[in-house]
């Protein structure tokens, strides 16, 4: 394996290109059932027809996990963005239309999104009373079975030269409501403060898919609580105070 070329630095991983193939290197005190899991996750996904880098070897070098995962050539989303502001609404409606696709996928296998945020919620810095009513109105939603991404943001997609879509990082993937879905990349959009592309992503998913605004913005206080458990102290604090939201005006 050759590790000269980083392409990117995440909590806890790195990832390298070598010819065609993507080395995604774990640290050496990296959880090994969540790798097993997270390859777990991309085949299965594979089983689908989306479009996603096939898993080639999962493996370790020097004590470390690592997955080995075909190289896609292209540019993400976000680059694109930042590349051609002009034509930033047309890359938000292209990818409303990316994640609605995925959304339309079934896979039986896959843990339920409940009650991975159940859990999350549980171990969340909130006190008692303010999760009982997070476990409550996350009983009371409704129980769907679609397949949602859950780290659906720009650099997570890959425009390759003949236009096609290829997503990556496929850990986090459940399935359950897809609303809960795009009121992770809703905040996803916040946490990176632009605001005014949280707002118009959100404006063009309901449009697209007949959803009520009301409904996603039901979601976010419990998605919140569910994300806050992981990242920094700067974000986990920005998701606690929306988790702290009873009602979303």
């Amino acid at each position: 394996m050759n590790l000269d070329r980083i392409i990117a630095v995440r909590n806890r991983k790195t990832v390298y290109r070598d010819g065609d193939r993507c080395i995604k290197v774990f640290d050496e005190n990296y959880s090994k059932a969540d790798v097993l899991n997270e390859a777990l996750n991309q085949a299965r996904m594979e089983e689908t027809d989306l479009f996603i880098p096939k898993i080639l070897e999962v493996t370790t070098l020097d004590g470390k996990w690592v997955i080995v995962s075909e190289y896609i050539k292209g540019k993400t989303l976000v680059q694109l963005m930042q590349e051609n502001p002009e034509k930033k609404q047309e890359y938000l409606e292209k990818m409303v239309d990316i994640q609605m696709n995925i959304h339309s996928k079934k896979s039986p296998l896959l843990n339920k999104l409940k009650d991975k945020m159940n859990r999350k919620i549980s171990q969340a810095e909130l006190d008692a009373t303010t999760r009982y009513d997070l476990h409550t109105r996350l009983e009371g939603m409704p129980k769907h079975d679609k397949v949602c991404h859950g780290d659906f943001n720009p650099s997570n997609i890959i425009i390759t030269e003949d236009g096609s879509a290829c997503v990556l990082d496929w850990s986090h993937v459940t399935q359950g409501n897809a609303s809960a879905d795009v009121a992770r990349t809703y905040l996803l959009f916040w946490l990176d403060g632009d605001m005014e592309s949280a707002e118009e992503y959100l404006r063009i998913f309901c449009e697209k898919s007949g959803t009520p605004r009301q409904y996603v913005q039901k979601w976010m206080p419990i998605v919140a609580a569910s994300q806050s458990v992981k990242g920094n102290e700067k974000e986990r604090e920005f998701l606690l105070e929306w988790a702290n939201v009873v009602e979303y005006e």
